[in-house]
């Protein structure tokens, strides 16, 4: 098993991508896809279907995984 460098809420630079040269906070760690979800980079416009809770559906913007290996640890 990989050892990952990366847990929650350490900050991060996007070294490869659309969002090179941002810098911002790990949300989530994909151990098993080797991914990494970083607040406000990689967003995609998802569809939502109407639901009793929310009754109108449409778009909502949401964070996609990025490869481990496209992100940089920045020390605080």
């Amino acid at each position: 098993m990989a050892k990952f460098n990366f847990k929650k809420g350490d900050t991060v630079e996007i070294i490869a991508g659309d969002d090179r040269g941002t810098k911002a906070t790990v949300l989530e760690v994909l151990v098993k896809k080797n991914k990494v979800i970083v607040e406000g980079c990689k967003i995609a416009k998802k569809a939502i279907k109407p639901t009793e809770e929310n009754t109108k559906g449409g778009h909502i913007n949401k964070e996609m995984p990025i490869d481990i290996s496209n992100v940089r640890k920045v020390e605080a």
